[in-house]
C-alpha cells in the first residue's frame, strides 16, 4: 500500500515517521508538508500545491490548519488515491461543518473517507466512540486499521508477583503511544495496570486536544487515554478472577 501523509507540523510528521518505521514492510509512506498559512478565502487551491505528488492509494490528512482541507480533493486527483483518513484530534483543525463539506468534496472525486475522533478510535469496521461511532466498509482503510488505530494488546502475567510480564501490541496507535506504554508498563502490578496505562499515555505525550469536545463532553486527550485503559482492562480479563462467597444456609449447594 502506498500512503501520502499530508502534514503541516510535528503533530502529523510524528505519525508519518512512526508509520515508516513500524508499519508493514510493503507499505510506502510519503510525506508532503503542506503550507501552514492560508488567506481567509482560497480562490485557487492548486496555487498551494506542488507540481507533482507521488502516486498513492491512501491519503492520511494530518494537517494542523483547517485550510489544508480545501487542498485535499486536488491532492487526491494528483495522486490517484481512492481513500482518505482525516482524524479529528483537535476540532479546531477540522470543525464538524468543514468535515461534512470535505466528505462531499472527496465523494465528488471518488474518494471514500473516514474521520476518526480521536484517531485511536479507528478499527477495521468503525471509527469514533460511544454515540459518535460510525461504521464503514473500505478495504484500504481497513488494511491500515489492522495495524494502526484503536489499541489492541495481549498481556502475559507473572502470577507469582501478580505483575505485567510482557505486552504484545497487536494494533498500535498511529503515533506509537501503545508501543511506548507496552514497554514502560512491564513490572507494574496487575491491579495498577489500567491506571498506569492512562498515566503513561499522557506522558508519551498524547497530543490530542485538551479542550472540552462538544460531542463527548470531555477532552479528546481523556477520550484517547480511556481507550488505552480499556485495552488493558480487556486484555487482563483472563488473568483476573472475582472472588465470591456463598453464605451458609442462604444459597443452595
Amino acid at each position: 500500500m502506498k500512503l501520502l501523509a499530508v502534514v503541516t507540523g510535528e503533530f502529523g510528521r510524528r505519525k508519518a515517521l512512526n508509520l515508516r518505521e513500524h508499519g508493514p514492510k510493503d507499505w510506502t509512506v510519503h510525506i508532503w508538508a503542506a503550507p501552514s498559512h492560508f488567506p481567509i478565502i482560497i480562490d485557487e487551491p492548486r496555487d498551494f500545491l506542488p507540481a507533482s505528488l507521488p502516486p498513492s492509494d491512501l491519503i492520511l490528512a494530518v494537517g494542523e490548519h483547517a485550510g489544508v482541507c480545501e487542498l485535499l480533493p486536488d491532492v487526491a486527483k494528483m495522486t490517484g488515491a481512492n481513500a482518505m483518513i482525516a482524524p479529528v484530534d483537535n476540532a479546531a483543525w477540522l470543525p464538524k461543518g468543514l468535515m461534512n463539506q470535505l466528505r462531499g468534496w472527496m465523494k465528488d472525486v471518488g474518494v471514500e473517507c473516514v474521520f476518526p475522533k480521536p484517531f485511536c478510535s479507528l478499527t477495521e469496521k468503525s471509527y469514533s466512540l460511544r454515540g459518535q461511532r460510525v461504521e464503514y466498509d473500505n478495504a484500504l482503510i481497513a488494511e491500515f486499521a489492522r495495524h494502526f488505530g484503536k489499541p489492541s494488546i495481549k498481556v502475559a502475567v507473572d502470577q507469582a508477583s501478580k505483575t505485567i510480564a510482557n505486552v504484545q501490541v497487536e494494533r498500535d496507535a498511529t503515533c506509537g503511544c501503545m508501543r511506548y506504554v507496552a514497554e514502560k508498563i512491564v513490572g507494574v502490578k496487575i491491579a495498577d495496570a489500567e491506571f498506569q496505562a492512562g498515566m503513561l499515555h499522557h506522558h508519551y505525550p498524547c497530543l490530542a486536544s485538551m479542550g472540552i469536545d462538544a460531542d463527548y463532553s470531555d477532552t479528546l486527550l481523556h477520550v484517547s487515554g480511556n481507550t488505552f485503559r480499556d485495552a488493558f482492562s480487556e486484555a487482563l480479563k483472563p488473568h483476573t478472577q472475582t472472588a465470591y462467597f456463598r453464605p451458609d444456609g442462604f444459597v443452595e449447594k
